[in-house]
C-alpha cells in the first residue's frame, strides 16, 4: 500500500532526545545543561521508563565491585539525593548488601539505591524542566526520514495528528534502538550467535506483610548463611517445595523482594517470560498477559507458604515490561565481555561501571552471574553508530555483544551514557562538527567537571 499524507506541523530544536527513560532523562538534562536547545518526546506520561512505568528497581550498584568506590556520579547522584531529599530514596552509600533493600544478595548489590517510583518521577521531571530542556509526551515516533546518512526528521503521531520533528542531533534513548532501526543503521538483535535475548519481567509492588515475621524468617537464615547465593535465595526453599505441590510452574527459583524505602513495601523482580522479542508487537502483547497470570501465580505463592504473607496485598503491576535485551546498535566500536573482564583501556572512556554480567537463563531457573574485576569503563565510540552521521545511542542499545549488554544494562550505567551522549550533542553543536566527531578529551574534561567518574 502506498500512503501519502501531508504533515502541516513542524517542530525544531536543536537536540531531539528520544525516549523519555533513564538514558533519555540523563541526555535531556545534560545537553540543556550544556547550552543546545533540547527536546525530549516520551510515548508515555511519565520520565524514567524501565524505572517508572516499569516499577524496576533498587537501581543496581553504582560502586566498584570491592565495593569501596562510588563510580556513577554526575546526574545519576544528584537524581539519588534529590529524590531522597524528598523522602523518595535512601542514597547507595547508606545500603549494604544483605539486607532487605538488596534482597539478601552481596555480590554486586551492595550499595544498590531503593526509591519509589512515583517520587522519582517528579524529581526527573523538575531535573529536566530545571535544565531548559523541554518535554512532550504522548509522543510515539512512527518513522524517521535519512538524506546521505543523516537524519532529516523524524515523523511522530501525537493527540492533534502526525507531525515532523527536526533537529540538528538526535539521540535514540528507546532502550530498543528504535530509531536508529528506522534510520537504517545496521542493529543485532539479541546474541549475535543465535539472536535469543533474555527473559522480560513484568514487576509489581506488595504491601501489608507482617514485617516482623516475614524479616525475622530471612534473617534466620542469613544467621546461618543460607542467603545471598544467586539462583538459591529468598525463599528457594518453599518454592522447590510449592514445585512438588504443583503450586509453581515459573521458570524461577527465588523470589527477588527489594524492600523500598517505606517500610513493609516491596518491589517483586520473580516473575519471568522466555523466548520474547520485545521489538514485536504480537509478543509484547502474548508476554504482558502472561507476566500478569505470573503476577497472581506468585501472589497466590505468597500467601499460602511465606511467613508473613496471609494478608498480603497487591498495590501496583509494572504497566510496562521489564526488558533487558533487544537490539544493539553497531557502533565504532563493539564493547565485549573479554574487555569488561580484563578492564581494557580506553583512551575515549566516557563513564565507569562495574555491575555484574547477569545473565537471566531462560531455562533452569537461575541466572549467569559473573563479577567484574573492580570496575571497567565505556567508550565513546559505543554511542556513536557507524552508518548514521548525526545520531547518537545511549542506554541499554549502545554498540556491545550480549554478553557486555548483560552488564551496562542496568539503570546507573543508562544514566550515565546519557548524559555522556547529551554532552557530546552540545559540545559538537558549539563547535560545528557531528556528535560522532566531537573532541573527546573536551567532551571527558566536560563531563568530569559536571561530576561524572571516569578512571584511568
Amino acid at each position: 500500500m502506498q500512503y501519502t499524507k501531508q504533515i502541516d506541523r513542524v517542530i525544531k530544536t536543536d537536540v531531539l532526545v528520544i525516549g523519555g527513560g533513564s538514558a533519555g532523562f540523563g541526555a535531556a538534562v545534560a545537553s540543556a545543561r550544556n547550552g543546545a536547545d533540547t527536546l525530549l518526546i516520551e510515548r508515555a506520561q511519565m520520565l524514567g521508563g524501565m524505572a517508572t512505568a516499569g516499577l524496576v528497581g533498587p537501581f543496581m550498584t553504582c560502586y566498584d565491585d570491592q565495593p569501596t568506590e562510588q563510580i556513577v556520579k554526575g546526574i545519576f547522584d544528584e537524581l539519588c539525593r534529590r529524590t531522597e531529599e524528598r523522602g523518595g530514596a535512601i542514597h547507595p552509600s547508606k545500603v549494604e548488601g544483605m539486607t532487605t533493600y538488596s534482597s539478601y544478595y552481596v555480590r554486586s548489590h551492595c550499595h544498590v539505591t531503593p526509591f519509589l517510583s512515583e517520587i522519582l518521577e517528579i524529581v526527573m521531571e523538575e531535573m529536566v524542566v530545571e535544565s531548559g530542556a523541554r518535554i512532550l509526551y504522548n509522543v510515539q515516533m512512527c518513522d524517521v526520514l535519512t538524506e546521505n546518512s543523516k537524519i532529516t526528521g523524524v515523523v511522530v503521531s501525537m493527540k492533534e495528528g502526525l507531525a515532523l520533528i527536526t533537529a540538528k542531533t538526535y539521540i535514540d534513548c528507546t532502550g530498543d534502538a528504535d530509531a536508529a532501526y528506522y534510520a537504517g543503521a545496521e542493529c543485532v538483535s539479541g546474541d549475535e550467535t543465535d539472536g535469543v535475548m533474555q527473559p522480560v519481567t513484568l514487576f509489581f509492588e506488595v504491601g501489608n506483610i507482617d514485617r516482623e515475621k516475614f524479616v525475622g524468617a530471612l534473617e534466620e537464615k542469613k544467621a546461618k548463611g543460607e542467603l545471598g547465593i544467586p539462583g538459591e535465595n529468598c525463599w528457594s526453599w518453599y518454592i522447590k517445595e510449592a514445585r512438588k505441590n504443583g503450586d509453581w510452574d515459573i521458570e524461577r527459583n527465588e523470589i527477588g523482594n527489594y524492600e523500598q524505602p517505606v517500610k513493609g513495601r516491596w518491589k517483586i523482580n520473580t516473575t519471568r517470560i522466555a523466548h520474547i522479542d520485545a521489538t514485536n508487537t504480537e509478543q509484547i502483547t502474548d508476554a504482558v498477559m502472561e507476566g500478569r497470570k505470573q503476577v497472581q501465580k506468585v501472589m497466590h505463592f505468597l500467601q499460602k507458604y511465606v511467613p508473613g504473607c496471609e494478608d498480603i496485598q497487591l498495590l501496583q503491576v509494572a504497566s510496562t515490561l521489564g526488558v533487558r535485551e533487544t537490539r544493539h546498535v553497531k557502533g565504532r566500536y563493539k564493547l565485549t565481555a573479554q574487555d569488561i573482564m580484563e578492564r581494557k583501556h580506553f583512551d575515549d572512556a566516557v563513564c565507569t561501571f562495574a555491575y555484574a554480567i547477569d545473565i537471566h537463563n531462560s531455562e533452569g531457573g537461575g541466572a549467569t552471574f559473573q563479577q567484574v574485576n573492580g570496575y571497567y569503563t565505556i567508550p565513546f565510540r559505543c554511542l556513536v553508530p557507524t552508518d548514521v552521521d548525526n545520531l547518537l545511542v545511549a542506554g541499554r542499545c549502545i554498540s556491545g555483544t550480549s554478553e557486555a549488554a548483560a552488564s551496562y544494562r542496568v539503570i546507573p550505567c543508562c544514566i550515565a551514557t546519557g548524559q555522556a551522549a547529551g554532552t557530546a550533542a552540545a559540545l559538537a553543536l558549539r563547535a560545528g562538527t557531528l556528535p560522532g566527531d566531537v573532541d573527546v578529551s573536551a567532551l571527558q574534561n566536560t563531563l568530569k567537571e559536571q561530576g561524572a567518574v571516569i578512571k584511568d
